[in-house]
Protein backbone atom coordinates (compact mmCIF):
# COMPACT_ATOMS: atom_id res chain seq x y z
CA UNK A 1 0.00 0.00 0.00
CA UNK A 2 2.33 2.75 -1.35
CA UNK A 3 -0.11 5.38 -0.52
CA UNK A 4 -0.37 4.48 3.65
CA UNK A 5 2.85 7.04 4.37
CA UNK A 6 1.16 9.90 2.51
CA UNK A 7 -2.39 9.55 4.68
CA UNK A 8 0.19 9.18 7.77
CA UNK A 9 1.92 12.12 7.31
CA UNK A 10 -1.12 14.33 6.73
CA UNK A 11 -2.79 12.85 10.28
CA UNK A 12 0.11 13.75 11.98
CA UNK A 13 0.13 17.29 10.54
CA UNK A 14 -3.48 17.75 11.17
CA UNK A 15 -2.58 16.01 15.05
CA UNK A 16 0.34 18.79 15.37
CA UNK A 17 -2.10 21.46 14.07
CA UNK A 18 -4.73 20.41 16.38
CA UNK A 19 -2.80 19.48 19.78
CA UNK A 20 0.60 20.25 19.17
CA UNK A 21 3.66 18.19 19.48
CA UNK A 22 2.75 15.81 22.71
CA UNK A 23 -0.99 14.54 22.09
CA UNK A 24 -2.62 11.84 23.72
CA UNK A 25 -3.47 9.72 20.82
CA UNK A 26 -5.92 6.88 20.42
CA UNK A 27 -4.56 4.26 17.87
CA UNK A 28 -7.90 2.33 16.88
CA UNK A 29 -7.83 -0.99 15.69
CA UNK A 30 -3.96 -0.08 15.71
CA UNK A 31 -2.93 -3.80 14.30
CA UNK A 32 0.52 -4.09 14.68
CA UNK A 33 1.02 -0.63 15.46
CA UNK A 34 1.78 1.20 12.23
CA UNK A 35 0.14 4.96 13.49
CA UNK A 36 1.70 5.06 17.09
CA UNK A 37 4.78 3.82 15.56
CA UNK A 38 4.99 6.77 13.01
CA UNK A 39 3.52 9.30 15.70
CA UNK A 40 6.27 8.39 18.36
CA UNK A 41 8.79 8.86 15.46
CA UNK A 42 7.86 12.55 14.72
CA UNK A 43 6.75 12.97 18.72
CA UNK A 44 9.04 11.26 21.14
CA UNK A 45 7.01 13.47 23.61
CA UNK A 46 3.56 11.82 22.35
CA UNK A 47 1.85 8.81 24.47
CA UNK A 48 -0.62 6.13 22.70
CA UNK A 49 -3.08 4.13 23.57
CA UNK A 50 -4.03 1.12 20.96
CA UNK A 51 -6.95 -1.17 20.92
CA UNK A 52 -7.71 -4.23 18.71
CA UNK A 53 -9.49 -7.47 18.96
CA UNK A 54 -6.79 -9.28 16.71
CA UNK A 55 -4.57 -11.37 19.00
CA UNK A 56 -1.89 -11.94 16.67
CA UNK A 57 -1.52 -8.22 15.89
CA UNK A 58 -1.50 -7.01 19.42
CA UNK A 59 1.14 -9.85 19.64
CA UNK A 60 3.49 -8.19 17.42
CA UNK A 61 2.75 -4.65 18.51
CA UNK A 62 2.97 -5.28 21.97
CA UNK A 63 6.56 -7.53 21.28
CA UNK A 64 8.05 -4.28 19.07
CA UNK A 65 6.79 -1.76 21.72
CA UNK A 66 7.75 -3.73 25.04
CA UNK A 67 8.88 -1.51 27.16
CA UNK A 68 8.10 1.75 25.80
CA UNK A 69 6.10 3.14 28.91
CA UNK A 70 4.81 5.65 25.86
CA UNK A 71 2.22 2.96 24.78
CA UNK A 72 -0.47 0.71 26.22
CA UNK A 73 -2.52 -1.76 24.36
CA UNK A 74 -6.10 -2.98 25.09
CA UNK A 75 -7.96 -5.66 23.61
CA UNK A 76 -11.05 -5.01 22.82
CA UNK A 77 -14.02 -5.46 20.56
CA UNK A 78 -15.05 -2.31 19.02
CA UNK A 79 -19.04 -3.62 18.65
CA UNK A 80 -19.39 -4.53 22.37
CA UNK A 81 -21.05 -0.57 23.34
CA UNK A 82 -18.63 -1.14 26.29
CA UNK A 83 -15.27 -1.22 24.70
CA UNK A 84 -14.30 2.40 25.97
CA UNK A 85 -14.54 1.53 29.65
CA UNK A 86 -11.20 -0.82 28.61
CA UNK A 87 -9.64 2.55 28.25
CA UNK A 88 -6.78 4.28 30.55
CA UNK A 89 -8.12 7.35 29.70
CA UNK A 90 -11.60 8.89 29.29
CA UNK A 91 -10.37 11.90 26.90
CA UNK A 92 -8.19 11.84 24.07
CA UNK A 93 -6.36 14.88 22.00
CA UNK A 94 -6.79 12.53 18.43
CA UNK A 95 -8.37 9.39 17.51
CA UNK A 96 -6.66 7.86 14.81
CA UNK A 97 -7.56 4.59 12.46
CA UNK A 98 -6.33 3.52 8.52
CA UNK A 99 -7.39 0.54 6.78
CA UNK A 100 -9.37 -1.07 9.22
CA UNK A 101 -12.83 0.21 9.98
CA UNK A 102 -14.48 -1.25 6.55
CA UNK A 103 -14.90 -4.70 8.54
CA UNK A 104 -17.74 -2.49 10.10
CA UNK A 105 -21.17 -2.40 8.48
CA UNK A 106 -22.73 1.02 8.01
CA UNK A 107 -25.33 0.48 11.38
CA UNK A 108 -22.43 -0.65 14.65
CA UNK A 109 -19.62 2.26 12.78
CA UNK A 110 -22.76 5.13 12.90
CA UNK A 111 -22.66 3.18 16.65
CA UNK A 112 -18.86 3.43 16.70
CA UNK A 113 -18.45 6.97 15.45
CA UNK A 114 -20.63 8.48 18.16
CA UNK A 115 -19.04 6.49 21.33
CA UNK A 116 -15.31 8.39 19.37
CA UNK A 117 -17.15 11.62 19.43
CA UNK A 118 -17.31 11.27 23.38
CA UNK A 119 -13.60 10.43 23.27
CA UNK A 120 -12.42 13.22 21.94
CA UNK A 121 -11.68 15.96 23.42
CA UNK A 122 -13.20 19.46 22.60
CA UNK A 123 -11.24 20.84 20.20
CA UNK A 124 -9.44 17.26 19.25
CA UNK A 125 -9.30 15.48 16.11
CA UNK A 126 -11.09 12.21 14.61
CA UNK A 127 -9.08 10.92 11.71
CA UNK A 128 -9.90 7.55 9.44
CA UNK A 129 -8.08 6.77 6.71
CA UNK A 130 -9.80 4.28 4.59
CA UNK A 131 -11.61 2.75 1.55
CA UNK A 132 -14.72 4.98 0.86
CA UNK A 133 -15.99 3.88 -2.63
CA UNK A 134 -17.80 6.90 -4.40
CA UNK A 135 -21.21 4.71 -5.55
CA UNK A 136 -22.37 7.46 -8.05
CA UNK A 137 -19.41 6.75 -10.49
CA UNK A 138 -18.68 3.26 -11.40
CA UNK A 139 -16.75 3.72 -14.67
CA UNK A 140 -13.99 5.70 -12.69
CA UNK A 141 -14.21 2.63 -9.71
CA UNK A 142 -13.56 0.09 -12.59
CA UNK A 143 -10.48 1.99 -13.81
CA UNK A 144 -9.31 2.46 -10.37
CA UNK A 145 -9.68 -1.33 -9.06
CA UNK A 146 -8.15 -2.42 -12.85
CA UNK A 147 -5.45 -0.14 -12.14
CA UNK A 148 -4.62 -0.89 -8.19
CA UNK A 149 -4.77 -4.86 -8.43
CA UNK A 150 -2.26 -4.56 -11.75
CA UNK A 151 0.22 -2.95 -9.80
CA UNK A 152 -0.23 -5.49 -7.16
CA UNK A 153 -0.12 -8.21 -9.20
CA UNK A 154 3.34 -6.64 -10.84
CA UNK A 155 4.76 -6.53 -6.92
CA UNK A 156 3.80 -10.21 -6.24
CA UNK A 157 5.64 -11.17 -9.54
CA UNK A 158 8.47 -9.01 -7.81
CA UNK A 159 8.33 -10.69 -4.39
CA UNK A 160 6.32 -8.48 -2.57
CA UNK A 161 4.35 -11.08 0.11
CA UNK A 162 -0.05 -10.25 -0.41
CA UNK A 163 -2.53 -10.40 2.30
CA UNK A 164 -2.91 -14.99 2.56
CA UNK A 165 0.93 -14.84 2.08
CA UNK A 166 1.50 -12.98 5.15
CA UNK A 167 -0.96 -14.79 7.36
CA UNK A 168 0.77 -18.28 5.98
CA UNK A 169 4.14 -17.19 7.48
CA UNK A 170 2.26 -15.51 10.51
CA UNK A 171 0.59 -19.09 10.89
CA UNK A 172 4.03 -21.17 10.88
CA UNK A 173 6.13 -18.99 13.45
CA UNK A 174 6.53 -20.45 16.99
CA UNK A 175 5.36 -16.95 18.97
CA UNK A 176 2.59 -16.41 16.33
CA UNK A 177 0.90 -19.57 15.49
CA UNK A 178 -1.45 -19.87 18.22
CA UNK A 179 -2.83 -16.06 18.43
CA UNK A 180 -2.95 -16.20 14.50
CA UNK A 181 -5.02 -19.42 14.53
CA UNK A 182 -7.73 -17.51 17.31
CA UNK A 183 -7.51 -14.65 15.09
CA UNK A 184 -8.94 -16.61 12.22
CA UNK A 185 -11.84 -18.24 14.58
CA UNK A 186 -12.00 -14.83 15.44
CA UNK A 187 -12.75 -12.68 12.11
CA UNK A 188 -12.58 -15.72 9.06
CA UNK A 189 -10.40 -14.91 5.97
CA UNK A 190 -11.38 -10.69 5.43
CA UNK A 191 -13.76 -8.31 6.08
CA UNK A 192 -17.34 -8.65 5.03
CA UNK A 193 -18.15 -4.94 6.16
CA UNK A 194 -19.36 -1.32 3.92
CA UNK A 195 -17.47 0.88 2.15
CA UNK A 196 -19.48 3.91 2.37
CA UNK A 197 -18.81 7.12 0.37
CA UNK A 198 -16.33 10.00 2.22
CA UNK A 199 -19.26 11.77 2.36
CA UNK A 200 -21.09 9.20 4.36
CA UNK A 201 -18.35 8.94 6.65
CA UNK A 202 -18.31 13.28 6.88
CA UNK A 203 -22.15 12.96 7.74
CA UNK A 204 -22.56 10.71 9.92
CA UNK A 205 -19.67 11.81 11.76
CA UNK A 206 -21.39 15.49 12.05
CA UNK A 207 -24.68 13.49 13.24
CA UNK A 208 -22.28 11.39 15.79
CA UNK A 209 -21.50 14.92 17.25
CA UNK A 210 -18.84 16.38 15.74
CA UNK A 211 -18.56 20.06 14.52
CA UNK A 212 -16.89 19.80 11.47
CA UNK A 213 -16.27 16.59 9.36
CA UNK A 214 -14.77 16.66 5.78
CA UNK A 215 -12.10 14.60 3.65
CA UNK A 216 -9.10 16.38 3.76
CA UNK A 217 -6.51 13.91 1.15
CA UNK A 218 -7.82 11.08 -1.11
CA UNK A 219 -6.69 8.98 -3.87
CA UNK A 220 -9.36 7.36 -6.33
CA UNK A 221 -10.73 4.59 -4.30
CA UNK A 222 -9.22 6.07 -0.52
CA UNK A 223 -10.36 9.02 1.65
CA UNK A 224 -8.84 10.53 4.77
CA UNK A 225 -11.99 12.08 6.52
CA UNK A 226 -11.25 14.77 9.09
CA UNK A 227 -13.59 15.43 11.99
CA UNK A 228 -13.39 18.24 14.61
CA UNK A 229 -14.72 18.50 17.93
Amino acid sequence: MPDREERFRVMLDMVEAFAGPAPRVLDLACGTGSITDRLLKRFPDASSTGVDLDPALLAIAEGYFAGDRRVSFVRADLKDPRWTSALPHTSYDAVLTATALHWLHREPLAALYGQIAGLVRPGGVFMNADRMIEESTPRINEAERAHRYAAMERRKAAGAVDWAGWWELAAEDPALAGPTAERFAIYGEHADGDTPSADWHAGTLRAAGFAEARPVWASPSDALVLAVR
